[in-house]
């Protein structure tokens, strides 16, 4: 199985990383337009190799999309990252070129590619994805909700004082700091809910703190975060290219599901070896469904942006 990764900054370069060391492919290749760079971040990783135990074959290219033919999936992290105090929606001119360009090469060469969209704002390179190749919508996936959801995991445990793996929780919506829903009223401690071990204050606060969660990390760090969002990644290929079927919150094509239409954003999926098996109707209620709606309006409008693009 060969995934290709274009843009090998630091959440491409960590992604690769991880596909790599848990053998989730057998192939990766970073791409990017910086002269040696995707090459260097290649030989990086491989020289980890005999320390870390992998047989997967990672190998750079500068801007030659021929090295990625053939590819299963293919992940597209190009574009300029968050600065502090800049949010996702104030890089849609920059990187709705970029993606659109993007997504054209890598099909010339790997035509039955699913692609995972990681570019921000997510949700519309998702959609500007989707209307630009024509693709069925199972074949475009947006990853923002598998990393808001482990975000999310992370303040609940932080906050239960338990461990994030006995922790299960959801995040839907729009992936933006104003326009993301934690469903902490589905949340669970080992299958408890946890609200039978946090106030509602403290869900509150859980809440609160995932929806900054990217901001928070961009202030301490000076730029976008990139462990996180890179293995988020590599879990979300892992469950295509296994076949996993694993649910995961996914910025995908509604056509009438959660009562929107013609909108990517983040619902939970079945994802496995056809991208997209099935989105899930968790059935909100009536105060989710009015901020789901909320956020769908915020992403929508983000939408009218690339008229000029598509």
């Amino acid at each position: 199985m060969k995934v290709t990764i274009v843009g090998a900054g630091n959440v491409g370069a960590t992604c690769a990383d991880v596909i790599s060391y848990r053998g989730i492919a057998s192939e990766v290749v970073l791409l990017d337009i910086k002269e040696g760079f995707a090459e260097g971040k290649a030989m990086d990783i491989m020289q980890c190799a005999t320390t870390t135990v992998f047989n997967t074959k990672v190998s750079g290219s500068t801007n030659d999309y021929s090295k990625t033919a053939g590819s299963d999936v293919v992940v597209i992290t190009s574009g300029i990252p968050r600065k502090p105090g800049m949010t996702r929606e104030e890089l849609i001119g920059i990187n709705a070129g970029i993606v659109k360009s993007v997504a054209d090469n890598v099909l010339t060469h790997s035509p039955n590619a699913i692609i995972v969209v990681v570019s921000n704002p997510m949700d519309t390179m998702t959609y500007l994805t989707l209307k630009a190749t024509g693709l069925p919508k199972n074949r475009v996936i947006g990853m923002g909700g598998a990393l808001d959801s482990s975000r999310f995991k992370y303040y609940l445990s932080q906050a239960l004082q338990k461990p994030g793996n006995d922790v299960q929780g959801m995040v839907i919506g729009g992936h933006g700091d104003t326009t993301m829903i934690p469903l902490t009223r589905l949340a669970s401690y080992n299958g408890s809910p946890v609200s039978n071990f946090l106030s509602q204050e403290e869900l509150d606060k859980v809440a609160a703190s995932t929806m900054v969660g990217g901001a928070t990390l961009t202030g301490l760090l000076g730029t976008s975060a990139w462990y996180a969002p890179g293995a988020s990644v590599a879990y979300l290929v892992d469950s295509i290219l296994n076949d996993q079927k694993r649910m995961i919150p996914c910025s995908v094509m509604l056509e009438g599901e959660y009562g929107q239409n013609d909108i990517c954003i983040g619902v939970p999926c079945i994802i496995g070896k056809n991208g997209v098996e099935e989105i899930v109707d968790i059935q909100l209620n009536d105060a989710e469904k009015v901020l789901f709606a909320k956020s769908a309006d915020a992403v929508r409008n983000m939408n009218a942006d690339l008229k000029s693009v598509l």
